[in-house]
């Protein structure tokens, strides 16, 4: 008998110190989260004050060149411009990790994502304003997957061998099934680059944003680059 009482308060002990280290783990990876995701705003909002800051001392009204300001700040894949209200907005999926704690094996880095819209409006004879606004997750989904194809594109064109560096070579080593998720708008060879515009699609066609991607023509396609252009 008094083996038996002993099992049973050793398990009620063990019991009461599962159920504290469950309650203590599940407190500090919700502040953990809550740090993670007060950081991401807070780095977004810097972001936002840069991007208007570089904006407004660009010195150009050219849509091309202002897009590319955007995209270097923000880095994201998906920007519209609204010629009518001259309004630039960016959707960016953001991300971070924190370290979660937990009892069993397995525990470690948690990523934690925000969804951001970013708008950038310049009136005439006013200075560049800017507003972040965070949204649902489901906006940010063609951003990042057109995000996805554009890395993929950029290795596919940076592979390919100078001769087949075409419209149609481009257009058949993006897509060669037909899809149209990549359209290659045009192509042209200068000094010893090739500049290729491309429109990029997201799935189910939600989305699309035109890249130009620079392609040197060296064997190793080193040094390519995509940048997001206003339209192809």
């Amino acid at each position: 008998m008094s083996i038996l009482i002993a099992l049973i308060i050793v398990c009620g002990i063990v019991a009461s110190w599962l159920w504290y280290r469950a309650w203590h783990d599940d407190n500090a990876n919700s502040g953990r989260k809550e740090k993670a995701l007060a950081l991401i705003l807070q780095q977004a909002r810097a972001t936002a004050d840069e991007t208007t800051r570089a904006l407004e001392t660009s010195g150009t009204t050219d849509v091309d060149v202002l897009t590319e300001v955007v995209w270097r700040r923000t880095e994201a894949p998906l920007i519209t411009y609204d010629t009518s209200r001259r309004e630039f907005t960016a959707a960016v999926a953001k991300s971070t990790l924190y370290d979660e704690e937990a009892i069993l094996p397995g525990a470690g880095p948690v990523k934690v994502t925000r969804c951001f819209v970013f708008s950038y409006i310049h009136r005439t004879g006013q200075a560049w304003t800017s507003q972040l606004s965070e949204r649902h997750d489901d906006v940010c989904r063609p951003s990042t997957d057109i995000g996805g194809k554009v890395s993929l594109a950029l290795t596919q064109i940076s592979n390919m061998y100078a001769e087949d560096l075409s419209r149609a070579g481009i257009q058949k080593g993006l897509d060669p099934t037909g899809r149209r998720v990549y359209d290659v708008k045009s192509v042209v060879t200068k000094g010893q680059a090739v500049t290729a515009f491309v429109l990029v699609s997201s799935f189910e066609g939600a989305a699309d944003q035109c890249y130009r991607f620079t392609r040197p023509l060296g064997d190793d396609g080193k040094g390519s680059a995509a940048v997001p252009a206003s339209s192809c």
